[in-house]
Order: structure tokens, then C-alpha cells, then sequence
């Protein structure tokens, strides 16, 4: 059988079908801890005839001494073993010899948390995939982190609107676990909503801000190089009590981000390395495409040694009206 999504796994376990060799690939070991509790779930073993362990740790004599062992006053037995990346050649060979013919009474569940070392695993990855089941958990790009999210929020009885999805994984990144905690966090603070719509708002009181301080309009508005929005933001960020020298570090990460977007861009790097290089988030993969109507490198390297006088002189006191001097930043970029 061939490799299956994420999605069709689980659509396969819900239907409480399972095998007895289960091979889940790719980095997303949120995901893959789902599957595995789903799994287990289905089988029920007590804690007798459950045994986890990661595979650098692990004894694979006894492991397999195990998976060959029918199940002690239960139907049926379940092992999981962790980073098989990790596995030498003799415990590797090991291991093959077992999913070829794996135990009908035993689930074995391996991980391989190694994208690209997988690519060179094809005969495990077939032996597992004939006799088991073989799915890849691939970080989520942006759509699907998006509908991920709304779908958490879905079976929470929520509703939220796109701009609100997009500052949630904005604001949280795509660490599962954590967007997870903070859909729980929107759940309980709507409870005695009768409209269960999560909105801006909702959202930005739930990460600690009020609807006036959206942290992240001010690198929205540079990354989208538009000069009059962020000078604007500048101004009431300063008005509104903000110290320079925060506003100033709030003005230098996007400024940076998109400098190492534009060098690779121009020296040809492909897209997709481009973003891990560039330390995206999957969702930001927009602005690699925009990275042609950024500055110029000449305009980046102006801007970046006036952010480097001007942090020197808030830093010692000598520096000039914060205002003037924070406004020259964008001036210089986005002129």
C-alpha cells in the first residue's frame, strides 16, 4: 500500500480499523502523538501490554522479543518506538526482518522524525507500507495550519473568521501544542457567549493584548512596504506611552526578515529553501513571492546602519527626538 495522508489515516482509525506495522514519517510530532494515542485508544492495551521507548534507548533484542510475544490477558498488544532515525545498521536490520512479517496480535508504531534521511529508507518504507501502514506528518503549511486551527475551534462549537485564524498562528507560530492550548483558551473565554464567533478582539485579549495593540500592524505595515501606515503606527505607538527603544525592536526584526529574504531571492535560491533559510513561519511563503518589490539591497544596508547609530543613541541618552529619528528608519527603507 502507498503512503498515506495524515488525513486518511485518521479517517481509516475512526472507523477503528488497524494494522499491525504502523511507519509514521515527517517532523510534525504533534500530529504523529495524536495518531498514536488514537491508536491506542482503539486497542485499549492495559499497561502490561503497552511498552513505548525511543529507539536510541532502546534494547532491540527485547523490543522485538516482545512485539513477537502474544498479548497477556488482553486481545491484543501495542509497542511504539521512537526516532528510528536514530537506529544503527544491526538493529535496523533487525527491525526490517520483523515488520516483514509482524505478529498479527501486535501493533508496532515507529516514528522517523528525519524528512530527508526517510528519502533513503525506501526498503523499510515499503516493507512497512506492505505490511502496515505508511503516513507522512509534514509541518503544515499555511492553508492547512489554517484549517487545522478551525477545525480544533469546530469541534469546540466555535466559529472564527479568517483575519482571526491568521493573527492566531501569527501570534503563536505552528507549534501544535501551543495553538491548541490557545484555541482551549478562546473556548473558555467565549463560554458564556451565545454566539460562539471568535473574532480579532477575541483573540488578542486571549494572547495578553486589548483591541487597540494589535503587536504585530506595525511589521505588517513595513513588510507590506507601506510607508505612510507605518510612519502612522510609529507615531501613536510613541503617543501611547510606547519606549523607543521597543518600537525600534519591533521596526528591526521585519526590516531583517525581509533583507535575508531579498539576498537570497536575488542569488537565486529556490522558494521552498528560502523559507526555511529565512526562518519563515509555513504561512509566510507570500512574502518570498513579494521579495522582488522589496527595497534594494543598497536601500537595506542604508536602513540598517541608521538602526544601528540610532539604537546606540537611545542606548546612551544622546539620541535625537525619537520620533524624527524612528520615521528616518522607514524614510531610508521605503523611500
Amino acid at each position: 500500500m502507498p503512503k498515506l495522508t495524515a488525513e486518511k489515516l485518521q479517517a481509516e482509525l475512526a472507523q477503528q480499523k488497524t494494522a499491525p506495522v504502523y511507519l509514521l514519517t515527517g517532523e510534525d510530532t504533534y500530529r504523529k502523538q495524536e495518531i498514536i494515542n488514537q491508536i491506542r485508544g482503539i486497542l485499549q492495551p492495559d499497561d502490561f501490554n503497552f511498552h513505548a521507548v525511543s529507539a536510541d534507548k532502546a534494547n532491540m533484542g527485547e523490543v522485538l522479543a516482545l512485539a513477537n510475544t502474544a498479548p497477556v490477558f488482553s486481545a491484543a498488544r501495542m509497542l511504539v518506538l521512537s526516532g528510528i532515525e536514530k537506529l544503527r545498521k544491526e538493529p535496523k536490520a533487525a527491525l526490517l526482518k520483523y515488520v516483514s512479517d509482524p505478529l498479527s496480535t501486535t501493533t508496532l508504531v515507529l516514528t522517523h522524525n528525519d524528512s530527508k534521511k526517510i528519502k533513503t529508507e525506501k526498503v523499510l518504507t515499503e516493507t512497512c507500507a506492505a505490511n502496515g501502514r505508511v503516513a507522512d506528518f509534514a509541518e503544515l503549511k499555511q492553508a492547512e495550519l489554517t484549517l487545522w486551527v478551525k477545525n480544533k475551534m469546530s469541534a469546540r462549537g466555535l466559529n472564527a473568521d479568517f483575519d482571526a485564524v491568521e493573527l492566531l498562528c501569527q501570534s503563536v507560530g505552528a507549534e501544535l501544542a501551543a495553538l491548541e492550548n490557545e484555541v482551549e483558551k478562546l473556548s473558555l473565554y467565549t463560554q458564556d457567549r451565545a454566539q460562539k464567533t471568535i473574532t480579532k478582539e477575541d483573540v488578542l485579549a486571549c494572547i495578553g493584548f486589548s483591541k487597540e495593540e494589535n503587536p504585530f500592524e506595525l511589521s505588517n505595515a513595513i513588510l507590506a512596504c507601506n510607508k505612510m501606515r507605518a510612519v502612522k503606527l510609529v507615531d501613536k505607538l510613541l503617543d501611547d506611552g510606547e519606549e523607543p527603544v521597543a518600537v525600534l525592536s519591533k521596526m528591526t526584526y521585519p526590516i531583517l526578515k525581509m533583507a535575508r529574504i531579498k539576498r537570497m531571492s536575488e542569488g537565486g535560491v529556490p522558494a521552498g529553501e528560502i523559507l526555511h533559510a529565512a526562518g519563515l513561519f509555513p504561512w509566510e511563503g507570500r512574502l518570498v513571492s513579494a521579495a522582488r518589490s522589496f527595497p534594494s539591497q543598497q536601500q537595506f544596508l542604508a536602513t540598517l546602519n541608521k538602526i544601528i547609530d540610532i539604537d546606540a543613541g537611545f542606548k546612551s541618552g544622546s539620541g535625537s527626538d525619537p520620533k524624527i529619528a524612528l520615521k528616518g528608519i522607514l524614510l531610508t527603507l521605503l523611500r
